[in-house]
């Protein structure tokens, strides 16, 4: 086999990995939004807990994790 049929093919693979989890990643994101969790971007500072009644209950997250975006970075 080629070296450049190889390559072809496992570019393809991959490819087609990438796109069965953009779906379920969308499928996923429309569950949780049906159930009434909302999905953000970015930082936030609280985190939304479930417990097993199904209440829900945001948490503070604490000071230490929410500088850690803007510590991240190079020297």
């Amino acid at each position: 086999m080629k070296y450049t049929t190889l390559v072809a093919i496992v570019l393809g693979v991959l490819v087609l990995i990438s796109v069965v989890q953009a779906f379920q990643l969308t499928s996923l994101k429309s569950k949780l939004s049906e159930s009434g969790v909302s999905v953000k971007s970015g930082s936030s500072s609280t985190v939304a807990a479930s417990g097993d009644s199904g209440e829900k209950r945001t948490q503070a997250v604490p000071k230490s994790l929410q500088d850690l975006p803007s510590m991240v970075g190079g020297c």
